[in-house]
């Protein structure tokens, strides 16, 4: 009964740190099965807020029961004296969960911010301010969580933070470019001259196409060719940019020409192409519309229409002119005209003719004589 007793008392340790294992799986199984409810829950309200909390917990937590079970098992095995490696368990766990912390507001973050964007529940807001947002929201969190687990391990946060200040001069300096990214990202971000999704051009540089990220150093633009152009965000503080994505119209200017024979007829086709616009179900009433007479040509007759579409979709623009460009040849059709092209008339003498103006040439000369 002695040695009995004596090997029970040694193994009083591994029989506390199975218990602990054992009641730290319960404990994740019960965590675990609340979760599914709650998520069961969470997707029958209407808030982004909800979601992205569960969604964002589930993973950290999991984890974090292990952890917590482990290091408790490890702190009842008594295992400091035997082994040095065993005394920073405390600080281990400190920083796990710190970390676990971390990955929790990350994810937490990035999921509203996608909730918030893809408009899942009706509170769809704009993609660049969403992201703006969560990127220094991220930013923040990941600072303050690495000044926590330097404080862990017994650092001075103050004196780290002056360490940085003085560091950020030199790096000022160093990285002078990076900052001017950065600072024209926020520009970006505060004033919103484009988003995401939108087609810009700017007329000082070669730079159009289709945005597709908007990061704290460069700005992804998509051309017409599907080809990546990567622009620094600080050329958008020096140059124009132009947004045609937030047109309110498009515009229709051409300008069309009929023969001089059909002059008569000139009065009467403008008017009928005027009045077709003002009808045209896809022609805005609100914008300028003027279809007049403007010049002579060289070799035609020249009126010009001047309107614009309700639509500012590509596509669906060129739809639209191609209806408005054929009902105009239905009109000068019907009016029994044709539109000119360039022409040439040349006038051919007969000889009899020739020799008439020969004579008379002839005469001439000897009545100045």
């Amino acid at each position: 009964m002695d040695q009995i007793n004596l090997l029970t008392e040694s193994y009083d340790w591994l029989a506390a740190a199975f218990g602990i294992l054992v009641l730290t799986g319960v404990v994740r199984y019960i965590a675990s099965r609340s979760l599914a409810k709650v998520q069961r829950r969470a997707d029958e309200t209407v808030n982004v807020w909800d979601d992205a909390l569960v969604a964002a917990i589930r993973r950290p937590l999991n984890l974090g029961i292990w952890i917590l079970g482990i290091s408790f098992a490890i702190d009842s095995m008594g295992l400091e004296a035997q082994a040095e490696i065993f005394t920073l368990t405390n600080q281990a766990r400190d920083v796990a969960v710190v970390w676990l912390l971390i990955w929790f507001a990350i994810g937490f973050t990035e999921n509203v911010e996608r909730g918030f964007v893809e408009g899942k529940h009706g509170d769809r807001v704009d993609a660049t301010t969403a992201a703006a947002v969560a990127k220094l929201l991220r930013a923040s969190i990941i600072i303050s969580g690495a000044l926590m687990a330097l404080q862990t391990f017994g650092f001075s946060i103050s004196g780290v933070l002056a360490l940085g200040g003085v560091s950020g001069i030199a790096i000022g300096f160093a990285a002078r470019s990076l900052l001017a990214n950065f600072f024209g990202a926020l520009m970006i971000f505060l004033d919103r001259p484009f988003s995401v999704g939108d087609w810009i051009r700017s007329p000082d540089r070669s730079i159009e196409g289709t945005v597709e990220f908007i990061g704290w150093r460069v700005t992804l633009i998509r051309t017409f060719d599907q080809r990546p152009l990567y622009v620094p965000n600080s050329v958008f503080t020096e140059v124009s940019v132009e947004n045609p994505s937030r047109m309110k119209n498009r515009r229709i200017f051409e300008t069309f020409g009929i023969r001089y024979d059909d002059l008569p007829h000139m009065r009467s086709i403008v008017a009928d192409v005027h009045a077709m616009l003002a009808a045209h179900e896809d022609i805005a009433k609100d914008r300028t519309l003027m279809v007049n007479f403007v010049t002579f040509g060289a070799s035609s007759l020249d009126f010009f229409v001047y309107t614009f579409t309700k639509t500012t979709d590509w596509a669906t623009f060129h739809q639209v002119k191609q209806d408005v460009l054929l009902r105009i040849a239905d009109i000068v059709a019907a009016h029994g005209a044709e539109f000119a092209f360039p022409t040439q008339t040349l006038h051919v003498h007969t000889p009899e003719a020739l020799q008439e103006m020969a004579q008379e040439q002839q005469a001439s000369r000897q009545d100045t004589d």
